[in-house]
């Protein structure tokens, strides 16, 4: 029997199998009787099922998605899928499924000999929790949320609702996914003078270059005449991507790519924490230079971003005392791996 002389309702059934939603248009594009099963009134219906197999839970997606300041975060929505909505959910999930690349080298970071790949049932929290933190940044890390206003009871309540949504698991899923975006945003993004100055002595274990650290001054240093423009076309050096950020020359001092102190630094870091995991992958990918990022953040941001931390870590305090919890055993547990997206059976 040809594929094309199948009923209607099997190839229907062999969509609705489909393990993503390329998969799905490769699909419809093989003949002219699976094309017109494809666009059909079962059309939405198999790309949100694809969709949901690929980038799924896809209604923690469409509570992002359809957000707005006009409704409560914590109130869940119903919403009739569109063409719109389904492009807007492909989106969100290619976030979520770069986040599943870095996700297990950042978690077995120091614990490399036990580094693996996760499992489809891992990815599926992965992305759950990333949906659920990506939402909390959209609704209560905005211009209305300034620092002033960020420590009113009502206000704390608002963000505790939503929160007050998940179970203990599926809060401590979200601080272990928080935890990997801190460590991202620290060390490769926004690395501290100390980061810095290990990354170069690791880079260039042989050069006697010393870092000059901008700690009280605003303004990048002067060209250094203590480094040879021979040093910069040195022909053991490598071409990584790294190399604009470590590598000294007459115009450019690695130093001044350092964060500040640990203390200046902490601060820093809280701030950055604001941005959404789309937005911090794109600096991550894109802006290695310490001006690209600060050009970054201002073409986003504004005067209420800076020295005005994020408000997820003290809110799931908040939740996690409620309901007569101990944050720090929480964050013990996650760092165990007793909890979290990749929890240690018992």
């Amino acid at each position: 029997m040809y594929f094309d002389t199948l009923p209607t309702e099997i190839i229907t059934q062999i969509f609705l199998s489909l393990p993503n939603i390329s998969s799905a248009i490769a699909l419809s594009g093989t003949c002219h009787r699976v094309n017109n099963v494809y666009h059909s009134s079962k059309k939405l219906i198999i790309l949100s099922k694809a969709a949901q197999a690929e980038f799924g839970p896809i209604d923690d997606i469409i509570q992002l998605v359809t957000h707005n300041a006009s409704q409560p975060a914590h109130v869940r929505r119903n919403v009739q899928l569109s063409d719109s909505v389904i492009k807007q959910i492909v989106k969100v999930g290619r976030v979520a499924q770069r986040w599943e690349e870095i996700y297990p080298f950042k978690k077995w970071k120091s614990d490399f000999g036990n580094r693996r790949l996760l499992t489809a049932q891992e990815r599926f929290v992965l992305r759950r929790a990333i949906y659920r933190l990506w939402l909390f940044t959209k609704a209560f890390h905005t211009s209305s949320q300034v620092r002033t206003c960020r420590g009113i009871p009502e206000v704390v309540r608002e963000r505790a609702a939503l929160l007050h949504n998940f179970s203990a698991q599926e809060l401590a899923e979200m601080l272990d996914v928080h935890q990997v975006m801190r460590d991202v945003m620290a060390n490769n993004i926004c690395p501290s003078n100390g980061k810095m100055r290990q990354k170069f002595q690791t880079r260039f274990p042989e050069s006697n270059h010393q870092l000059l650290f901008n700690i009280h001054l605003n303004y990048p240093p002067a060209p250094s005449s203590f480094v040879p423009d021979s040093w910069f076309h040195n022909s053991t050096l490598g071409s990584s991507k790294y190399h604009n950020r470590l590598q000294p020359s007459r115009w450019h001092e690695p130093g001044a790519e350092g964060w500040g102190d640990d203390i200046s630094h902490y601060y820093v870091v809280e701030d950055m924490m604001k941005l959404d995991p789309a937005q911090t992958l794109h600096l991550r990918d894109h802006c290695p230079l310490r001006a690209q990022v600060e050009a970054y953040v201002k073409s986003v941001g504004g005067e209420w971003f800076g020295n005005n931390g994020e408000t997820f870590s003290e809110t799931l305090a908040f939740v996690v005392k409620q309901r007569g919890g101990e944050m720090e055993e929480l964050r013990a547990a996650v760092e165990d791996g007793e909890l979290g997206v990749v929890a240690v059976e018992a």
